[in-house]
């Protein structure tokens, strides 16, 4: 593995480094307010309390969760916070994949994190780190041995998921908004420059963190497999990180009104942020269909990659 040493780390956290770039072609690259404001997981701390539980600390994390955009992260550390050995960060820290964040140092990043208690992991999920350059061997350099979680769901429905958050989140901002497929094609081709697409080149993006973890180290969740059953998910999970088994069916319930499983525990139930599960656009099928067949070979790369297929059109 090509990590940097401790003092390089360190090095680069004192280097003073320009802000990342948060406006591209199309749309842009913006934060996901429907994850900034779902609410705080049952188990997070973060800084709420001004005197933390006796006997807890702030850990640097056990588990990452690193993506991807619109794979289901949010629901992913919501449905794992249940188990109670698992305190999660409330927000998304964005320390390795924004210049200005990783150069305020790594105490900075460790003070984000939620109070724990010594029998309990950490876990923080920031799903830009995916597509990030940078994030594999700065996370590499901090512990080479941590364990990631990667969610995925089938990239083109990833594509017009991308949009659609983008394009509620322009209308609510009184921004003027382009149809999808306006963003898809320029001049007739399919404008694989568009964010959204590039996010869901899986096999370029999984290259880049292979360089500097093995794949044994890098758990795959079934993003659309979690939406339609989530417990063998979550136990497949419990199992990657050594937590012994406390999630159970019970703790989920499906909402037929939002049309997707919502969590119940500790005696009370609750579902993801009301903007979760937006319909989707309907997107012209010829598109669709360019969209798709540039993918496959993508997917196919991808699957020889991590050694495993998924269902995805």
């Amino acid at each position: 593995m090509a990590c940097f040493l401790a003092s390089a780390f360190l090095l680069v956290l004192q280097t003073n480094a320009a802000p990342p770039e948060l406006v591209q072609e199309g749309f842009g690259l913006t934060l996901d307010p429907m994850d900034l404001h779902a609410g705080l997981p049952v188990n997070a701390s973060g800084d709420v309390t001004s005197s933390p539980p006796p006997g807890t600390s702030k850990r640097a994390p056990h588990s990452i969760i690193i993506g991807v955009r619109k794979g289901g992260t949010r629901a992913l550390l919501e449905m794992l916070d249940i188990h109670p050995e698992v305190a999660a960060a409330a927000t998304e820290v964005h320390f390795f994949d924004w210049d200005e964040n990783y150069a305020k140092g790594f105490e900075w990043y460790r003070d984000l994190m939620p109070y724990s208690y010594p029998h309990q992991i950490t876990v923080e999920k920031t799903p830009g780190y995916f597509t990030s350059p940078l994030a594999p061997e700065r996370i590499c350099a901090m512990n080479s041995s941590i364990k990631l979680l990667l969610i995925l769901r089938d990239p083109a429905e990833r594509v017009i998921s991308d949009y659609t958050q983008v394009y509620f989140n322009r209308l609510e901002n009184h921004k003027p908004v382009q149809a999808i497929e306006n963003l898809l094609v320029r001049n007739g081709a399919l404008n694989i420059r568009y964010k959204a697409i590039q996010r869901s080149l899986y096999d370029v993006h999984m290259r880049n963190w292979l360089r500097h973890f093995p794949l044994e180290q890098i758990h795959i969740v079934d993003g659309d497999a979690l939406i339609r059953d989530p417990l063998p998910e979550l136990q497949k999970v419990e199992h990657f990180l050594n937590l012994p088994p406390r999630i159970v069916s019970s703790n989920f319930y499906f909402n037929q009104t939002k049309g997707f499983y919502c969590i119940r525990s500790d005696g009370r139930e609750r579902c993801l942020h009301e903007s979760k599960g937006r319909p989707h656009p309907a997107v012209n099928s010829t598109v669709l269909q360019q969209l798709r067949s540039f993918l496959q070979e993508h997917n196919r790369t991808f699957f020889r990659l991590v050694k495993r297929t998924f269902d995805w059109q």
